[in-house]
């Protein structure tokens, strides 16, 4: 579970920062490196992206216990 984990984070950050590249200087980086947006390969990318997002959030869960501390028994 720990390699999925890693993958899921990795992909997550690459669509954060392409995001972000859209956003700033509207540049796509995945369209442009896999040749338009409406590639078969760059959809795939962005459909991968996009279930690495939601495995992400089973993060939140993790994250509860990051944040608040570990929980008290009894």
């Amino acid at each position: 579970m720990k390699v999925i984990n890693v993958i899921a984070l990795i992909l997550i950050l690459a669509g954060a920062l392409n995001w972000g590249l859209w956003g700033f200087f509207q540049f796509d980086f995945i369209a442009w490196l896999f040749g338009g947006d409406s590639s078969w390969i760059a959809r795939l990318v962005y459909a991968i992206v996009g279930l690495a997002g939601l495995w992400g959030l089973s993060f939140l869960g993790k994250c509860k216990t990051l944040c608040c501390g570990p929980c008290k028994k009894g």
